[in-house]
């Protein structure tokens, strides 16, 4: 059995698969999120058996986390297959993420806030080469960090 790792808060799209924790196979896309999940699960599917799949629940991209979270939720019930979640700055070693305009996520501990950052130093997105499942929890709902405009 194998793990799917997918993070889709900007771009590219990044899935990894793991075996018994190690990184085996990574699938990098430029497409949107929408276009591109279907296409590489639909091969994946046919390749390997999924004991987990883990996303970056955010914050990021609203839709890419949106589209993200409604594609692996659905793969997730329909194959029976566990959900799992972590945070996307666990992704990034801990490096502010983009918001809109000149605000930029930022996480101090385990709060994350909105903050004007003048000129930030980002880090792309990575796989990790290694995870342990108990570093990923199955509360997935997506973390936007930003509420709806109303």
């Amino acid at each position: 059995m194998h793990d799917a790792l997918v993070i889709a808060l900007s771009s590219p799209v990044l899935v990894g698969i793991y075996k018994n924790g190690e990184l085996i196979e990574e699938i990098e896309s430029e497409a949107m999120s929408s276009d591109a999940l279907p296409e590489i699960f639909d091969a994946l599917l046919k390749k390997y058996q999924f004991s987990h799949l883990i996303y970056a629940q955010g914050p990021g991209s609203f839709m890419g986390i949106k589209v993200t979270y409604l594609f692996l939720q659905t793969l997730s019930i329909v194959k029976k297959i566990p959900l799992l979640a972590r945070d996307a700055f666990f992704f990034n070693e801990n490096y502010p993420i983009k918001a809109v305009g000149k605000l930029y996520f930022v996480k101090n501990r385990d709060t994350i806030t909105m903050e004007p950052i003048e000129n930030p130093v980002l880090k792309r997105f990575e796989l990790p080469r290694m995870i342990r499942i108990d570093d990923f929890t199955p509360h997935n709902a997506p973390n936007y960090g930003i509420d709806a405009v109303g």
